[in-house]
């Protein structure tokens, strides 16, 4: 069934998934469950996220009393962040497993992939909870007196364990997730670049580079030329994202950056010459 921008009607936000630049509204309606496509903004401006969590809140209160304690439990141990890191899907064959550890309230054993050159590593844990960002599963555990987060994917053994789990009285799992994940951005690296662009090109900024964005708009100049700035996490990822708009972009901001484009730019002419020859 398709339903019209003009149709109205009521009913109860039980889901949001939030994509790149849109995200998806699952509404009950009388039973029947509708989705809704709406950009990420006017979830924002809706205050969207607020709505489906006091739906949640409605819906505990509304349970028998036998019901609410484990329904709350589990809600204080499962997190689920609505805003995905980058779109991608995993596969962790460990997660029930996991989950059964949070659920029984049992110590965990694993061993977790460290990386490439690295032993894999081996860990006894409390696990604490498990949070679901976008498609990827975490495993928030802690791990003597430190509190720690682990991909779900990357955990190659997982045993559960007789002995229970220690949880500190003031833990909360969505106010750690939040205060972890404020932390993990503002670590990372960060670079800066100032253009001036093409009209015709400049709506094709944003989808040009899958890890920049573009941070400020200046005005025109008398070519009817744009300048912006645009964020990147490296330079190497600018002096790509440059070179992909050819004549259409001018670098005007770091000197070096400029140097570089320039350079790549006269290797690439010099490389298909001798290809030709």
């Amino acid at each position: 069934m398709k339903i019209s921008a003009r149709n109205i009607l009521k009913g109860t936000i039980v889901e949001i998934v939030k994509g790149a630049t849109t995200s998806h509204v699952r509404i009950d309606v009388g039973g029947s469950v509708v989705t809704a496509s709406i950009t990420n903004e006017a979830v924002a401006d809706l205050k969207l996220e607020k709505a489906a969590e006091g739906a949640l809140l409605k819906l505990l209160a509304a349970l028998p009393a036998s019901y609410q304690r484990a329904a709350e439990r589990a809600r204080r141990r499962i997190h689920v962040d609505v805003g995905g890191w980058a779109r991608q899907e995993e596969v962790a064959p460990l997660l029930p497993t996991l989950q059964e550890a949070i659920w029984l309230e049992r110590q965990l054993s694993f061993s977790y992939d460290r990386g490439r050159d690295c032993e894999p590593a081996e860990r006894l844990c409390n696990p604490l909870g498990l949070v679901a960002k976008g498609s990827v599963w975490y495993l928030v555990a802690g791990v003597g007196s430190d509190i720690r987060t682990y991909r779900v994917s990357r955990i190659l053994r997982a045993e559960v364990l007789q002995e229970r789990v220690v949880i500190p009285d003031d833990f909360d799992l969505a106010a750690y997730w939040e205060a972890s994940a404020l932390k993990f951005k503002s670590s990372l690296p960060s670079y800066t670049a100032r253009f001036r662009v093409a009209p015709e090109v400049f709506q094709f900024l944003q989808f040009a580079g899958r890890f920049s964005r573009v941070s400020q708009t200046y005005e025109t100049d008398a070519d009817g030329w744009l300048r912006v700035s645009v964020r990147f996490d490296v330079e190497e990822m600018a002096c790509q994202f440059a070179l992909s708009f050819g004549s259409k972009l001018e670098v005007l901001e770091p000197e070096t950056l400029r140097a570089k484009v320039i350079q790549a730019a006269k290797e690439t002419v010099e490389f298909y010459k001798q290809a030709n020859a």
